[in-house]
């Protein structure tokens, strides 16, 4: 089961990863939110390198790094 998160306008998000290959060949992992659960890229933890914040203009939800 995928990590959910509900943001201040009571919406529920799960956090998926997938790893996409840039340009130059380089592989870069990228973590996304969306509103249904996508089972091949789900993941059930946030990294723990990261934090959930949220967009307090729309709400929408992001990871960012730990300081």
């Amino acid at each position: 089961m995928a990590y959910a998160h509900t943001n201040t306008k009571g919406v529920t998000y799960y956090l998926h990863k997938k790893d996409v290959q840039l340009r130059g060949g380089k592989l870069q992992t990228i973590y996304y939110f969306a509103k249904d659960e996508r089972p091949a890229d789900a993941i059930d933890a946030v990294p723990a390198d990261r934090q959930v914040d949220e967009n307090p203009r729309n709400g929408f939800l992001y990871l960012k790094k730990k300081k």
